[in-house]
């Protein structure tokens, strides 16, 4: 969202989000249907930010075991620091090459379209941006050693902390015994040694929301120059080093699909001109 314009995301934390329209509904419903074609959920009933943790690397474990066997998973937590920030995500699709050579996975993320038009420039460069991270996070996850005190202490996470029966359960189903969060956090991280580098090519696929048929599915290659400095920008607004940036006058359209574009000062000034 941010670098879709960052006024609107100041915006956002000022007022809160706006109301969710039907194409970003259409859009989280095929993502949901996405991951039951792959992946069978389970609800828990967690007590404490501690066990929600638990489930979230627990499922990172189950994702990762199934890309591993199964040669796909989908909807895949990861988390790590970049550029000196914690930051979470969630991959829409990593999947295996098909060649049976390769052991280094793909990541692919889906885009959901109301119009059967091509995406516009300033649309993919935000799914570059998107995809680039999760790619930095899950590099850096398995490549990288997780540094579980900075986690315990940036999030205020107790590893000593004692697992209720439920989500113990939910554990040993997987066929793991875990006691503690502290306990959950040994296996992630062997986990990760287990698991290889994404490869350097990303794919962004856009579909018609109407019936996922596909508009494109366009190939990029990660840089890793551009992705520290676009993260760097973001992170200085976030710590407050900059004030907000207004679109430029090249995506000025993007002003027409804003919610709070009524009280944007770059609309007024403009309408007064």
């Amino acid at each position: 969202r941010q670098e879709w314009c960052d006024k609107q995301m100041e915006f956002v934390l000022e007022h809160g989000k706006p109301e969710r329209t039907e194409a970003m509904k259409a859009g989280s419903d095929r993502h949901a249907q996405l991951e039951q074609e792959v992946i069978e959920r389970v609800d828990i009933a967690v007590r404490s930010a501690e066990e929600s943790w638990a489930v979230k690397f627990m499922n990172f474990i189950v994702g990762s075991n199934q890309l591993l066997f199964n040669g796909m998973t989908r909807e895949l937590p990861v988390i790590g620091v970049v550029e000196g920030s914690w930051m979470v995500g969630i991959i829409d699709e990593l999947r295996m090459p098909v060649d049976g050579i390769s052991f280094h996975p793909i990541l692919v993320d889906t885009k959901t379209r109301f119009k059967a038009t091509i995406p516009s420039e300033a649309q993919k460069r935000n799914g570059r941006l998107q995809l680039m991270c999760y790619k930095y996070l899950w590099d850096s996850s398995i490549s990288e050693k997780f540094p579980a005190e900075n986690f315990f202490s940036y999030f205020d996470l107790n590893p000593d902390f004692l697992l209720s029966d439920d989500v113990k359960r939910y554990i040993s189903s997987i066929g793991f015994n875990a006691q503690t969060f502290g306990d959950v956090m040994k296996f992630y991280k062997i986990t990760c040694h287990t698991l290889s580098r994404s490869q350097e090519q990303l794919i962004l696929r856009y579909e018609l929301q109407e019936d996922h048929s596909l508009l494109e599915e366009y190939q990029f290659s990660y840089d890793a120059q551009w992705f520290k400095g676009q993260i760097q920008e973001a992170l200085s607004f976030w710590l407050g080093a900059r004030e907000p940036k207004y679109v430029t006058e090249e995506e000025g359209w993007k002003c027409k699909f804003c919610k709070f574009a009524p009280s944007c000062p770059k609309i007024a000034s403009t309408s007064r001109c």
